[in-house]
């Protein structure tokens, strides 16, 4: 059994976001390696963010209805350094701009850190 959150999210830049909004949807370089886009529930989307992007300002948080993606999404281990047992939703396919309910900037504190989210939006 895997967490059904009312939110997902997912994080990229500000330039990748212009990209998807012109084309109608978000094709992250995951997609194309790995073969699905990383998404992460709000409370565990600090994680990535601190692993891959620490001290980066130049990013947006994306709020997605998990109801109106129409690929796969599957709960997948993150790395070995996340809590254990914490799993993260891969969504199998491009992310639909539909889908994307609210946009929010996600900036780091004055250490390049990302706090974690309160609700569905970052605390601080």
């Amino acid at each position: 059994m895997h967490p059904s959150p009312r939110v997902l999210v997912h994080l990229c830049s500000v330039e990748d976001w212009r990209r998807a909004q012109r084309s109608g949807e978000h094709r992250p370089d995951s997609l194309g390696v790995r073969g699905f886009v990383h998404l992460s529930a709000p409370e565990q989307v600090h994680l990535p963010a601190n692993r891959l992007y620490s001290g980066r300002g130049d990013l947006v948080l994306l709020h997605i209805d998990p109801e109106k993606l129409t690929d796969p999404v599957r709960w997948e281990p993150g790395v070995p350094t996340d809590p254990d047992a914490m799993l993260f939703p891969h969504l199998y396919g491009p992310l639909p701009l539909t889908a994307v309910t609210a946009t929010a900037p996600y900036v780091p504190d004055d250490q390049g850190r990302f706090a974690p989210l309160v609700g569905d939006t970052p605390s601080g």
